[in-house]
């Protein structure tokens, strides 16, 4: 047991490679002491995060990084964006940055922990990722290979729910990137936690890392946030995520006043406990009462359904998306569907409801350990830590993108989205011509690489569908469908053809060529297009059920 800023001064140096560890909390108080001490020091940090939020800017903004070593970059809250101040540390050059899914980060560090030379993977292959030193594939008795090298970090920053005297750390899923980093990392852990208990008699399934790798526990009661904390069963009170407080991040990095965030909330609080006090125990415990299941009721109540009868044209894809989905779901016989954040993630809400009225099994699932939950009203985020609970499987990421992705005993659809997909379905969320940057990949080419088919919702734009992907974040040989607001490419023997138009003005030769003028080329067109149905208002309203300040579907 230890003070939080002897905890890192002791244990982090300067030049370390330091392992920022998410599981569902995503972030760790530990972190935010880590850019307090080094502010301004210039120590060179190789930071490695599956995912940057808009508070990981703090690290970039303190000169702390060199390098980062991530899945994703950008913004969560209010909707999922670029953060200006990855994209110029990331195109100035002044950061270097090693892009992988979240998958192959995972089995990285995985294979770290178990002592092993490499891991072998199903995702990159044929995407822009797999141009790097620590990525090959071989040729075996087996067929090629995707090869990853192991990830060592010096030290790990996590935040688990308890500790015993020992050091041990018990924690809940779902738990995204695992404890692999906790195992792997060359001199041990750094946690803090909700509380140290005198002992954890009875909850061992739910320590997953011992003592023996623990450097340093600190009692540091919502040291998680603006993350939250779910722990059932464990003797501390779980808190919902501060979404409020994420998207004040973002918005100050987009203004330009993320060093005025900075000063009030990293390097103005000494303590923990200022900390604390500034976030306020009003609102603290009002974070508390998110982490039940039924407070989606509140939302639904502070935002009712909008009632507006003409549609956006996010919703106008979205609602083709949802049918769509809900039409291979049925062909390929899905037992899951795992969808991408925003439109992407509406649509297949709404397709996999569809579905099961229908008689289908389909469930969903989620890269961060989930299996067959369930959304709740007026909440449009994957990262909904009401739906825990009522959740039958939850376990991480390299359980759902490494086994329910691609695993032969499951057949999978993905639904997602992209700044671009070409003539060849490959998809792109990391950079466009000229270099500027976007965010990353985070699932999606896992998804891609290894589902059983893939269907892309976005709009029918010239610099959205390109001939050719400016760069191959996701390959496109698993997408079989890509749904826009004026049409849809369906595969057609090997090829990506315009198979689907809206009914609406004109006829349908006049939407067909809509849509090919809506093109950066010239798609080919199916030998029979077929007219859908107008989209409906009861098919928009599903999606603003769940979307209700249409954050996404404006």
């Amino acid at each position: 047991m230890t003070s939080l800023t002897e905890a890192v001064a002791r244990n982090v140096q300067p030049g370390d490679t330091v392992l920022v560890m998410m599981g569902h909390s995503r972030w760790t108080a530990a972190a935010r002491e880590l850019a307090r001490q080094f502010w301004g020091t210039d120590p060179g940090f190789t930071l490695v995060m599956t995912s940057l939020g808009a508070l990981g800017a703090a690290f970039f903004r303190g000169g702390l990084v060199r390098k980062v070593v991530t899945a994703y970059s950008g913004n969560s809250f209010p909707t999922y964006t670029p953060n200006p101040i990855f994209r110029k540390a990331y195109e100035s050059g002044e950061v270097e940055v090693e892009h992988w899914s979240i998958l192959t980060l995972s089995q990285r560090l995985e294979a770290a922990a178990r002592g092993l030379p490499a891991a072998v993977t199903g995702s990159l292959v044929g995407s822009s990722m797999a141009d790097n030193e620590a990525f090959s594939v071989v040729e075996s008795p087996l067929g090629p290979l995707g090869i990853l090298q192991p990830l060592v970090p010096d030290v790990a920053l996590v935040h688990a729910a308890a500790a015993d005297p020992a050091g041990n750390l018990a924690f809940s899923e779902p738990l995204l990137d695992g404890v692999w980093g906790a195992w792997a990392a060359r001199r041990g852990v750094v946690a803090t936690v909700e509380r140290v208990v005198d002992d954890l008699e009875g909850l061992g399934h739910r320590v997953r890392v011992p003592g023996h790798r623990v450097l340093a526990v600190v009692e540091a009661p919502y040291g998680a946030h603006p993350g939250g904390c779910y722990a059932p069963g464990l003797p501390v009170r779980s808190y919902g995520e501060d979404i409020a407080h994420w998207s004040a991040a973002a918005a100050a990095a987009a203004h330009g006043e993320f060093d005025d965030y900075v000063d009030e909330w990293v390097l103005g609080p000494a303590t923990h406990e200022d900390y604390l006090t500034r976030v306020g125990t009003d609102h603290l415990l009002w974070l508390e009462g998110r982490s039940d299941p039924m407070s989606w009721k509140a939302d639904a109540d502070a935002n009712p359904v909008v009632e507006d009868h003409s549609f956006t044209q996010w919703e106008q894809a979205a609602s083709l998306g949802a049918r769509e989905l809900e039409r291979v779901v049925g062909a390929v016989g899905a037992d899951a569907v795992l969808a991408g954040a925003g439109v992407a993630n509406l649509a297949a809400w709404v397709a996999v409801a569809r579905a099961r009225a229908a008689g289908s099994r389909v469930v969903l699932t989620a890269e961060l350990g989930l299996w067959g939950y369930e959304p709740t009203p007026a909440d449009p985020y994957i990262f909904n830590q009401r739906v825990f609970p009522s959740t039958p499987y939850l376990s991480d990421a390299s359980a759902v993108l490494g086994m329910v992705i691609g695993g032969p005993g499951t057949k999978t659809v993905g639904c997602l989205g992209a700044a671009e997909v070409d003539s060849a379905g490959c998809l792109n969320s990391t950079e466009l011509a000229g270099g500027r940057f976007l965010v990353g990949s985070g699932g999606a080419n896992d998804v891609a690489s290894r589902a059983t088919a893939c269907v892309v919702v976005t709009l029918a734009r010239p610099e959205r569908l390109p001939r050719t992907a400016a760069y191959v974040t996701s390959p496109g040989e698993r997408v079989t469908s890509v749904v826009t607001d004026k049409g849809i490419l369906r595969r057609e023997d090997g090829v990506l053809r315009l198979a689907a138009v809206p009914s609406g003005d004109g006829t349908l030769e006049e939407r067909i060529r809509a849509f090919r003028s809506s093109c950066g080329y010239e798609p080919d067109v199916a030998r029979e297009v077929e007219e859908l149905a107008a989209v409906s208002s009861q098919e928009v309203r599903a999606l603003r059920e769940f979307d209700r300040r249409r954050l996404f579907l404006a």
